[in-house]
C-alpha cells in the first residue's frame, strides 16, 4: 500500500486540485449550483476561506485558508466531493459504483501544494484565473463565468482585461514554473 505524505502546516494557504474520473465530463459546470451548495455546506461544517477558485468542466483549482492551528484540508476536500456526489444523486443523476463500492465520479486522490510565500501565492492565484484560457475554454480570462477572477475585479485587485487574450499568459508566469 502506498503511503501518501501530505504537508500539513497550520495557518498556511493550500492550493488544491480535485478532478473527476471522466476527464471528458462537464458535470462540474453543468451542475455548478450543486457544487456551490457542497462548498457552502462544507464551509459550515469545517470553516475555511476561499482565496481563489476556478471550476472547469472536469476539474477545479481551489486556493483556501484554514482557521488558525487547523491544517485539515483533506477532510474539507472529502466533504466537498461527498456533498457534490450526494446532491447529484438526489437530483436523479445515475452514478455507477466501482468494484470497491465507491461512486465513479471523482478521482480517488487530489493534488495539494502548500503556499510558501507571497510570490508563490500570487503565482497560484494567477494560475487559477488563467486556467480556462490555458485549457482553450475561452479566449480571455474575463469570459469564464466560474472563477473568482470576477470577485478580484469587483474588489479592484485586477483589471477586467487582466490576462490578455489566449496565448499571452500574464506577466511573471502562472502556477508552477
Amino acid at each position: 500500500m502506498v503511503l501518501y505524505r501530505r504537508s500539513r502546516i497550520a495557518n498556511a494557504p493550500y492550493f488544491l486540485t480535485m478532478t473527476l474520473r471522466d476527464r471528458r465530463s462537464s458535470l462540474l459546470v453543468d451542475h455548478i449550483a450543486l457544487l456551490r451548495e457542497a462548498f457552502r455546506d462544507a464551509r459550515q461544517r469545517q470553516p475555511f476561506e476561499t482565496l481563489a477558485v476556478v471550476v472547469l468542466p472536469e476539474h477545479l483549482h481551489w486556493l483556501c485558508a484554514l482557521p488558525e492551528n487547523d491544517a485539515d484540508f483533506s477532510n474539507r476536500v472529502r466533504l466537498i466531493k461527498r456533498g457534490f456526489t450526494v446532491r447529484l444523486l438526489a437530483a436523479g443523476l445515475p452514478l455507477r459504483r466501482d468494484a470497491r463500492g465507491e461512486y465513479r465520479l471523482w478521482q480517488r486522490r487530489f493534488w495539494e501544494h502548500t503556499i510558501r510565500d507571497d510570490e508563490d501565492l500570487r503565482r497560484h492565484v494567477d494560475y487559477i484565473h488563467y486556467n480556462p484560457v490555458k485549457h482553450g475554454l475561452v479566449a480571455a480570462v474575463r469570459d469564464w463565468p466560474h472563477s473568482s477572477f470576477h470577485r478580484f475585479v469587483q474588489r479592484g485587485l485586477l483589471n477586467a482585461d487582466w490576462g490578455g487574450e489566449a496565448g499571452t499568459a500574464p506577466e511573471g508566469g502562472c502556477g508552477e514554473p
